[in-house]
């Protein structure tokens, strides 16, 4: 788009290019019939068109591996591993698929990536970096709504207005509601007093609102319409007017003391009820400890009763990290961004290139509207079925997951990404049954190792000719350090250690930083945003303070040295040890201790038998001599848990 030539624009694009930009297009798929076979068909084509040697598939034990890893972030057991390689029927890859999305490991699984790209944390962001002590109950309904399949219209409304939409429901539902509001709420807080920065927190929710839901960078027209896609200034701040329109629990800053304004998981008449038995104590205690004072003012002496009993704490009740309706509001233009430079104030209402619809009730804050607008665009279900697609292949139909926009990257299956669209809305938008669909395809079946002209032709696998192999993530890594050590703590976490609130003297030069040692899963760890977990850290792990579509990899020094100096990893060497120890006791009839041992090791740190050359090569660090010596034991453990295998 050239802004010297005179013409209909919206943003950086003319308003012909937005109406036809194929993001933006309704879904080309009309025939959903079929099942895995059409998407191998639609893979086919392509990997045939361009003349690539397809990968044969997976032996068991790798797609065990693989089907594990990618719907729990766990590694199969020993047992698993031995009855799917044993197992002769023909659906036990079904079987396995169903048994897998049925795991309540899967939702701690699938709802780490869905924190990922909503950028989670555990605390606010501003200059002392303070705890978000409730925030965890967000994290908990994101699990439980994985875990249950909720439909991923309800998924989305809940989160933008789950207070609204659960409106007059029963209390636990709406406590439900209320609570998937932690995704507006968990924002990032900026500077030292937030509140004269919450601009910056308003773009963070709207740059994340829109990469999150509809794969665009709307963010970046909060200083000047967008230079490339169809969002205009006067777009932005029309979402600006809901959020102002909102209120966001407070965490608390440097000036402005305590969090304030969480909102309470019961209702007034339920607090009133529960306050009036201890109001009423507290008053008569008051009042005998004054009648006793007046007393001895006046020269009477000690009363003969004693004085009531004190039974003790205030009532307290269950808070959310969550927003509330304020007083509805429409904003001004802030122009290049400046909260002081004001323009025109701007109705809320929609994007101006999906409709511009307005906010119906001048009464709310427009934030159910806003839930209804994203989810009546074809974008928002391409969107949701990539991010599936790249979370089973490593890659996305559409590469920048979080950008369809003009400078994101084409999809390299519009056909197939369409149709995968078209099918996940006719099923009702539920996830289960498109990793289903996916997962029993060939082309997710198919080996990692590939030919040397398949891999020059097609270096970063966009035609899925093989599987693409992949490292572990930070998360798999540490929880399958805790699974083989025996050691893991399968409970749902909820919440941090965090000091009191009435103990925070948090200030921009000591900062709130703690890391709390855990041997629950990697997705209940506490998340700082300022200051990353140095285990997260030096493993890629997500950025709290921004999406996080797709994880980095990288290879650094750091990592190896991990593995020879961290206290963690040499614990679970240990436990390891010590559970070999213990479940491969001396064979009565004689034999080799050592090798029953390795084997043993093998079979739970890599669920594969060890070779004849690996038990020669490793008898030395575990010999009949050291059989019982914990310390021989746990070097055998620490070569095999820190193999790159």
């Amino acid at each position: 788009f050239d802004p010297r030539v005179a013409t209909a624009s919206i943003g950086g694009m003319s308003e012909a290019e937005a109406r036809s930009w194929w993001a933006f297009a309704p879904l080309a798929a009309t025939d959903i019939s079929g099942g895995p076979e059409r998407i191998d068909a639609l893979l086919d084509a392509r990997i045939a068109e361009a003349g690539l040697p397809v990968s044969g598939p997976a032996d068991d034990r790798v797609f065990l591996r693989r089907a594990t890893y990618d719907l729990t972030g766990l590694p199969p057991t020993a047992d698993e591993l031995e009855a799917y390689v044993a197992d002769p029927s023909s659906d036990k890859t079904q079987r396995l698929i169903d048994r897998l999305l049925a795991s309540p490991d899967y939702g701690v699984r699938y709802g780490r990536h869905w924190l990922d790209v909503v950028r989670y944390a555990d605390t606010a962001g501003e200059n002392t970096d303070r705890p978000l002590p409730h925030a965890w109950r967000y994290r908990k309904w994101v699990i439980d709504a994985f875990n249950a399949d909720m439909p991923y219209d309800e998924f989305v409304r809940l989160q933008l207005a789950g207070d609204l939409m659960r409106t007059g429901e029963p209390r636990e539902r709406l406590n439900e509601g209320i609570v998937a509001t932690g995704y507006l709420a968990i924002a990032r807080r900026f500077g030292h007093d937030i509140q004269k920065d919450r601009h910056l927190t308003y773009e963070d929710v709207i740059d994340n609102l829109g990469k999150t839901y509809l794969g665009l960078t709307i963010g970046c027209a909060r200083c000047h319409d967008h230079k490339y896609d169809p969002v205009s200034s006067e777009d932005y701040y029309a979402l600006c007017g809901i959020l102002e329109s909102t209120r966001f629990a407070f965490p608390g800053c440097e000036p402005q003391g305590q969090p304030r304004d969480l909102v309470p998981l019961a209702s007034a008449e339920e607090i009133a009820a529960a306050r009036e038995p201890w109001e009423r104590r507290r008053a008569a205690y008051e009042a005998a400890v004054a009648a006793r004072a007046a007393a001895a003012e006046a020269g009477a002496g000690e009363p003969a009763e004693p004085l009531p009993p004190e039974p003790g704490p205030e009532p307290t009740f269950p808070l959310a990290y969550a927003v509330a309706e304020a007083e509805p509001t429409d904003v001004a233009i802030q122009l290049r961004g400046d909260p002081e430079q004001l323009g025109e104030v701007v109705p809320r209402r929609w994007l101006d290139v999906f409709g511009g619809d307005t906010v119906a009730a001048e009464a709310s804050s427009g934030r159910a509207e806003l839930a209804e607008w994203i989810l009546a665009e074809p974008l928002a279900a391409r969107v949701i079925v990539n991010r599936v697609w790249q979370w089973h292949f490593g890659r996305g139909l559409v590469a920048t997951a979080n950008d369809f926009g003009s400078r994101g990257e084409a999809p390299s299956h519009p056909e197939l990404l369409d149709w995968l669209a078209a099918r996940f809305l006719a099923e009702g938008g539920r996830l289960k049954p498109m990793h289903r669909l996916i997962m029993q395809t060939q082309a997710y079946r198919r080996s990692s190792l590939a030919s040397t002209v398949a891999v020059e032709a097609d270096p970063d696998n966009r035609l899925l000719a093989r599987f693409a192999r992949r490292r572990l993530s930070a998360e798999e890594l540490r929880d399958s350090l805790l699974a083989v050590s025996g050691r893991l703590n399968r409970s749902a976490g909820e919440a941090h250690p965090f000091p009191p609130e009435s103990t925070w003297t948090f200030t921009q030069h000591g900062p709130f930083e703690a890391v709390y040692p855990t041997t629950l899963r990697s997705a209940y760890v506490m998340r700082p945003r300022q200051r990353q977990h140095p285990f997260f850290a030096i493993f890629d792990g997500a950025d709290p303070n921004a999406s996080t579509p797709r994880r980095e990899t990288t290879t650094v020094p750091t990592q190896a040295l991990y593995f020879l100096n961290d206290p963690f990893f040499h614990e679970q060497a240990e436990a390891l040890a010590s559970r070999l120890i213990a479940e491969c006791p001396a064979p009565p009839g004689g034999g080799s201790l050592a090798a029953g041992r390795i084997q043993h090791a093998f079979s739970l740190a890599l669920q594969r038998a060890a070779a004849e050359e690996e038990i020669e090569l490793l008898g030395g660090l575990g010999g009949e001599a050291a059989a019982e010596d914990a310390a021989a034991w746990a070097g055998l453990a620490r070569v095999l848990l820190a193999s790159s295998e």
